[in-house]
């Protein structure tokens, strides 16, 4: 199993973007996805996780302006971001775990390259 991330650019703060994940291979041997992100000179942190079973999770930053979805028939899982701020710049990243439910990335076995996402002020 593959995960190839898309979907970031350039964008002004109180914009939108939405960001993609393809999923090559079984997606039925994964359960969690996750989106994470590393803002510059700063470490990882989650950002959204969704289940096999469509249970999802934020971060606190996140919440009600991000949401994560999964189509699993198209083998996707995606990331709508509204309201983006200058803070939401970072690189991110979907992630893939076998189990039920985590929210350690230290549990994802599967990682995409990233993609870039940079929200001007």
């Amino acid at each position: 199993v593959q995960l190839q991330a898309s979907g970031g650019g350039l964008v002004q703060a109180g914009g939108s973007l939405r960001l993609s994940c393809e999923v090559s291979g079984n997606i039925f041997r994964v359960n969690t996805m996750g989106w994470y992100r590393q803002p510059p000179g700063k470490q990882r942190e989650l950002a959204a996780l969704i289940s096999s079973s469509g249970f999802t999770n934020y971060a606190d930053s996140v919440k009600g302006r991000f949401t994560i979805s999964r189509d699993d028939a198209e083998k996707r899982i995606y990331l709508q971001m509204d309201s983006l701020k200058p803070e939401d710049t970072a690189v991110y990243y979907c992630a893939a775990s076998r189990r039920i439910y985590t929210s350690s990335a230290n549990f994802y076995e599967l990682w995409g390259q990233g993609t870039l996402v940079t929200v001007s002020s």
